[in-house]
């Protein structure tokens, strides 16, 4: 489908983003659809929005003319579009029109693969439809004659097609709470387990899901494209030995990236897909450095980090990836600095470059100081008991007719695991 993009720069509500990178992102976002040819995108500055077009009305003449003569089909406006103006513009223009919300909303029924996606796809996808089903119902808009206390078919039919949704919505959030029932019973099984979580996160189109494949050897799809990746992906690796020991294992976690106003319908959506970052021991954030709005991108995802409730507490790591992409001494300057912060490391994920850095930099991480403790547990409290033993943290211990009396040598994240279990 022959598509066009547009990008409003509202002059009334400032962005953190140039406009100019903010049309190449809606661009890109438009190529990540199969079957979708952008032969067009323009940067629309507007001083306020206009409430029943959302441009004005010479801006709309001016585009219904071009995109007739390019012979356009769907027009993709980065930004909310009320469904008042959408069944405006689409009447305009004579073109289907999808705003921000909904085109990330196609991109994400496209990829997601796994039950668990595809549910929350679908939810989030119908909580988006209820707020526009007056879009359907345009031909019955003259119903409504006589006397204005009685509601017509128009009205009866868009109730019930919000009853049917609404229907719907019970469904899937009943065959997902399934499905998060048993992710969390995954988790819960993973606590038992001595092996720390690491989370990697960032914005989409970081590099994560290539990271992912160089250092756990998987064959997640990785592509230069945005939100390649969707499911979330855990794989069991070794770290190399930090000392004289044996590497230590832990669980790699590849999570869906991120975006700038991300729809409030996916975050709530992909909540339960999101919280294995809540239970990571460490967090690896990846960074495509070599874009021009690297750092605004990384204020967006600690912006849904701190929406998640992402604990302040656990260790975080910056990885600047794609330093391959960086020429001369922009290069070394940056790797100067990398090397000058110890929660920072430069590496590309494509080449291999500083990713034998960074795995010893988490396995150091995981050799943490450890701290001498007496604890008291009865004897119905078998399940941690256990559980102590396992992780290899007692040094000595008693019984008396109170319970065990142990003798624990532990870290600070051992310690957390063991108050939540």
């Amino acid at each position: 489908m022959r598509a066009f993009v547009l990008h409003p720069d509202i002059k009334s509500n400032p962005s953190r983003r140039l406009p100019e990178h903010g049309l190449a992102e809606a661009v890109s976002l438009a190529a990540a659809l199969p079957a979708m040819e952008v032969v067009g995108a323009e940067v629309v500055r507007l001083p306020r929005l206009h409430p029943g077009m959302l441009f004005g009305s010479g801006k709309v003449e001016e585009l219904a003319a071009r995109f007739k003569a390019l012979d356009v089909g769907l027009v993709l406006v980065d930004g909310p579009v009320s469904p008042v103006q959408q069944r405006n513009l689409e009447k305009e223009w004579g073109v289907k029109l999808l705003d921000r919300t909904g085109l990330i909303l196609e991109i994400f029924a496209d990829r997601a693969r796994t039950r668990e996606g595809v549910l929350q796809v679908e939810l989030a996808a119908l909580s988006y439809q209820r707020t526009r089903l007056v879009r359907a119902w345009t031909h019955l808009e003259r119903q409504r004659g006589g006397f204005g206390f009685v509601g017509g078919p128009g009205e009866t039919q868009i109730e019930a097609d919000r009853r049917a949704i609404d229907d719907q919505v019970i469904r899937l959030k009943r065959q997902l709470a399934k499905v998060v029932k048993t992710r969390e019973l995954h988790r819960a099984a993973r606590k038992k387990v001595p092996f720390p979580i690491v989370a990697l996160v960032g914005y989409t189109n970081a590099g994560k899901s290539t990271l992912f494949n160089r250092v756990t050897g998987a064959e997640v799809l990785a592509k230069d494209m945005l939100f390649a990746t969707l499911d979330p992906t855990m794989r069991a690796m070794v770290l190399p030995p930090a000392g004289s020991g044996p590497g230590r294992k832990i669980i790699l976690s590849d999570t869906v990236g991120f975006i700038s106003d991300l729809p409030t319908q996916l975050v709530a959506a992909f909540r339960a897909t999101l919280e294995e970052v809540l239970a990571a021991d460490l967090i690896v954030h990846v960074r495509d450095i070599a874009h021009p709005e690297s750092a605004e991108q990384a204020a967006d995802v600690m912006d849904i980090l701190g929406s998640l409730g992402v604990n302040k507490a656990t260790p975080f790591l910056e990885v600047w990836n794609k330093v391959d992409l960086v020429d001369g001494t922009a290069r070394e300057a940056l790797i100067a600095q990398a090397r000058q912060r110890d929660d920072v490391l430069a590496v590309s994920a494509v080449t291999g470059e500083g990713v034998d850095a960074l795995l010893e930099r988490i396995s150091q991480g995981f050799d943490e100081a450890t701290t001498q403790r007496t604890l008291i547990l009865p004897f119905s409290d078998g399940k941690r008991h256990a559980w102590l033993h396992a992780q290899g943290v007692v040094e000595a211990e008693t019984q008396d007719e109170s319970g065990w009396t142990l003798s624990l040598r532990w870290t600070a994240r051992q310690e957390k695991r063991f108050r939540d279990l």
